[in-house]
């Protein structure tokens, strides 16, 4: 009834004051590494977008012969004679400078690219942008800042897993890293923060969240809106869900394994008779609508915020289109300034 292939996001990336942002793509993370890697890059230099592949150069540039087109693409590639498997602990990076999504890192780091992209190890990712780019200034944490569809759009929800216990500090930051990202790259002015808890009420919830709604309640510049609670994460109450990186990263899991839940529901449902398959046929480009919203292809990648430079996190199953789609989000946040909102937003808290 729905098929991936009718839910492919439309790339379109578009220029902003001249020339786009080179974006490095860690070609070798990931579980459909390198192709994945190379399909992307390829549909997204197609789409306008610069990036500069990392990986082992003699597979990579071998991948691209394979494919028409490929190996005359313009696609550059910076050599990376190691890679952090899914296996691998996060801590490896320290002593393994080598790896692609360490020299990706360091690329920004150098100048040779705007932003890094992995969609492999994910605590290797921040652990190398931690140890590479570090933190900003008034920053203790870095956040992952994960999109939540609603009704007329996406909430951004952080911490989605980059620190699964939390202080009533880092929630502090986690809502003015995210106003700053979703002002900035979302265009929305002035946006809601909601504090994820297990009441609406300031009393409720555990002592973190107590703690956190009397420090967030006096935080200059940023647009409280105060305690949310589980039902409202996808009403759109608000444009920003604060919460630690436990409770982010099993909101989402429990969403993603919902969602396929539901379609599978409704896709058996429709196939039970006639008459189901019939009405199947017309609600069909609605139902693909619906899919294509909450699909993590859509966008590919979080931004990894608190970091000094721009760094991305993306899925270790994606696909091409996710690849593509996270080179998207990469150019759209650098376009945004995003980085610069987000020192000035922090420098207002002091």
């Amino acid at each position: 009834m729905v098929s991936a292939a009718d839910n492919e996001p439309q790339l379109t990336i578009k220029a902003h004051q001249g020339e786009n942002p080179t974006i490095a793509l860690d070609a070798m993370g990931g579980e459909a590494m390198p192709a994945a890697a190379i399909d992307g890059a390829l549909r997204a230099t197609a789409a306008g977008a610069k990036v500069l592949l990392v990986g082992d150069e003699k597979v990579l540039r071998a991948e691209l012969a394979k494919r028409s087109g490929g190996a005359g693409s313009g696609l550059e590639i910076a050599h990376a004679g190691d890679v952090i498997s899914m296996d691998d602990h996060a801590a490896d990076v320290r002593r393994r400078r080598d790896s692609s999504v360490m020299v990706s890192m360091q690329l920004v780091k150098d100048g040779r690219a705007a932003a890094a992209v992995s969609l492999g190890h994910s605590g290797a990712t921040m652990a190398a942008a931690l140890l590479v780019l570090g933190r900003l200034k008034g920053v203790e944490r870095p956040a992952i800042l994960a999109n939540v569809p609603t009704g007329d759009g996406f909430a951004a929800l952080l911490d989605a897993g980059a620190n699964t216990d939390a202080k009533p500090s880092y929630l502090q930051q986690f809502a003015v890293l995210g106003s700053a990202f979703v002002a900035s790259v979302w265009g929305r002015q002035n946006p809601k923060v909601g504090l994820m808890s297990i009441g609406e009420e300031p009393h409720k919830g555990n002592e973190l969240t107590r703690a956190a709604h009397e420090l967030l309640a006096a935080t200059p510049g940023i647009n409280f809106h105060g305690n949310i609670e589980g039902r409202d994460v996808f009403t759109g109450v608000v444009d920003v869900i604060v919460t630690d990186g436990f409770t982010g990263n099993v909101i989402l899991k429990l969403a993603e394994g919902e969602a396929r839940a539901l379609f599978s529901w409704v896709r058996q449902a429709l196939q039970s008779d006639l008459r189901s398959r019939l009405g199947g046929l017309l609600a069909g480009p609605a139902l693909r609508r619906i899919a294509q919203r909450v699909d993590p292809a859509e966008y590919g990648a979080q931004p990894l915020l608190g970091i000094d430079g721009y760094a991305f996190i993306g899925h270790g199953s994606a696909d091409a289109v996710a690849v593509a789609s996270a080179i998207r989000t990469a150019t759209t946040a650098l376009q945004a300034h995003a980085l610069e909102r987000t020192k000035e937003a922090l420098a207002a808290v002091g």
